[in-house]
């Protein structure tokens, strides 16, 4: 888009870049998080993983120019994406397993995430940009 300046679209992709990063790394490890996991539900962390990486593509989408349905459902999917893809790197890592209802905690997750942050902007609780 051309009336985005290239300092402004950083600003917009770097946060969800960055976070696909550390899920990445996370995602590399045998055991990231052992005090974490054993006391909360592996589908609520998912869930929330992906929620915050669909709020942070719906924001740069929306920063990008476009209209929030498109992008709420476009961040739905490239989050529900990502996740897949995540699984099946896990499926290489030693200790690590790749599982269908992680991704479908994932999406759900994403899902929730992109319908909070809209309901959030619509209501006025969040300022557009």
């Amino acid at each position: 888009m051309p009336g985005v300046s290239l300092q402004r679209r950083a600003g917009l992709w770097l946060p969800p870049l960055g976070y696909m990063a550390t899920i990445y790394g996370l995602s590399a490890q045998s055991d990231p998080m052992p005090a974490v996991t054993a006391h909360v539900w592996d589908k609520f962390l998912h869930a929330f993983e992906y929620g915050a990486l669909a709020i942070l593509v719906a924001r740069a989408l929306m920063g990008e120019g476009l209209a929030w349905l498109a992008a709420g459902l476009a961040a739905i999917v490239l989050a529900s994406l990502y996740g897949g893809s995540d699984e099946y790197h896990q499926f290489f890592v030693p200790g690590r397993s790749s599982d269908v209802h992680d991704w479908v905690a994932d999406t759900i997750g994403a899902a929730i995430g992109t319908s909070a942050y809209l309901a959030a902007l619509l209501t006025g609780l969040l300022p557009r940009r």
